[in-house]
């Protein structure tokens, strides 16, 4: 098995920065800082609120409707009940102008709670099932050009490097690799608390315009809880991150279905950091000793693995270490119940830059698909442990090599 490097990207310009290592391209420049603008943090601290906090105002709004709808049902039905059990109205002495007024009451309540019964279903509807989720809408409405987009990228330094390790005449090339289209698996790590990293690379289109080029993200079953957000991934054409939808997605002739974004931690890798204990505030962390699910999956259909790891992922939020009964909970669940807060205490993301370094690709075993399938399972398991091990060794080579640079000279990342 071969370690290769990504075709080679014409960076802009040189950096002269003498903490660059050597070796490393710059893909897309920082933006300054004052690139910025008051209307870009207008627009991230809206666009946060409403996305990242709509679990809270989408469900609640349901349950608040629902509490409407029954409150104005029990007064219609108590109000006709009386109308119709007093026969003995126009004989009770009270005067004949008091039956329309309650008469008028009650039909008052059935429209209210009609009305309230109809954005209910509308809501329930519009949370489980709905055209808007149709990638051509997406598409229609332009989305991935969105002046948003900018904002946030300007807001998180969005910077990419590609490190082609020290010596560039030592690495094997594969000319046929083009990283813009070429059938790959692009794993960012680290999660982070909210997976900002993988959501940028794939999301904006000068996100990816000059760097992997486009792919489909790989997500959580849990990201349907989240209204906007399972939107979005509708119309990025998200797969599901079962193995068997990833397995799916990565046998079908279409070729954009054989390009994905995943992050291999997943939600698991957000509790495996400070403040959980153990951990020292300079530890970085990343799950994968364990994780061979998605060299299985490389291995099985002969795809390569383009590790990237995401500088700042993990500092936009910070969170409250609960009880260790959430994390078990969580991970059996495969969903995320965690306490994270971000500026003023609210779910908007400390400004962070994002630097992403893209390492050398992690080739499989040079095998045709039909010798795949008669692999014995020692041989198979072999070839899938060497692609771990590569990609583990990568991902702390380019995180060594490039902590410095980025201003984390004291950190450390520990593979958990």
């Amino acid at each position: 098995m071969q370690q290769q490097s990504l075709k080679r990207l014409r960076p802009k310009q040189k950096l002269t920065s003498p903490l660059l290592p050597r070796g490393v391209d710059i893909i897309v420049h920082p933006p300054s800082y004052d690139a910025c603008t008051f209307v870009d943090k207008l627009l991230v601290y809206a666009s946060s609120l409403i996305v990242i906090g709509s679990p809270i105002y989408f469900y609640y709004g349901i349950y608040w409707l629902y509490k409407k709808w029954k409150h104005y049902r029990a007064l219609a039905k108590e109000g006709n009940s009386e109308l119709v059990n007093d026969k003995d109205y126009t004989s009770s002495g009270e005067s004949s102008q008091e039956k329309p007024c309650n008469i008028q009451q009650c039909t008052r309540y059935e429209k209210l709670s009609s009305r309230y019964a109809a954005a209910l279903a509308m809501m329930l509807v519009i949370s489980f099932w709905g055209l808007h989720r149709s990638k051509r809408v997406g598409e229609w409405l332009n989305a991935r050009r969105w002046r948003l987009w900018d904002s946030w990228l300007n807001y998180v330094g969005f910077t990419v490097l590609h490190d082609r390790g020290d010596d560039d005449t030592t690495i094997q090339q594969h000319p046929e690799f083009d990283p813009q289209s070429s059938d790959a698996m692009y794993a960012f790590v680290p999660h982070g608390i909210f997976p900002f990293g993988l959501a940028f690379s794939c999301l904006p289109e000068r996100g990816y315009n000059q760097t992997w080029g486009l792919f489909r993200p790989v997500v959580a079953t849990a990201t349907r809880l989240f209204p906007l957000v399972r939107t979005f991934i509708a119309w990025m054409g998200g797969v599901d991150a079962s193995r068997s939808a990833v397995s799916s997605a990565l046998s079908q002739p279409d070729h954009n279905s054989r390009r994905l974004g995943i992050s291999p931690g997943g939600i698991a890798e957000m509790f495996e950091s400070y403040p959980k204990p153990g951990y020292h505030p300079n530890d970085e962390a990343a799950l994968l000793k364990d994780r061979n699910g998605l060299f299985k999956l490389a291995v099985q259909h002969n795809i390569p693995i383009v590790p990237v790891y995401t500088f700042g992922a993990t500092k936009m939020f910070r969170r409250v270490q609960l009880p260790y009964v959430f994390e078990l909970v969580s991970r059996a669940l495969r969903i995320s119940l965690c306490l994270l807060y971000g500026k003023l205490g609210l779910p908007i993301p400390f400004r962070q830059r994002l630097m992403y370094v893209i390492g050398k690709t992690i080739w499989p075993s040079t095998i045709s698909g039909s010798d795949v399938n008669s692999l014995a399972g020692e041989q198979f398991d072999e070839r899938v442990q060497q692609m771990h091990d590569a990609f583990c060794n990568e991902i702390i080579r380019i995180f060594d090599r490039n902590k410095e640079h980025y201003g984390w000279k004291n950190k450390t990342l520990r593979l958990v």
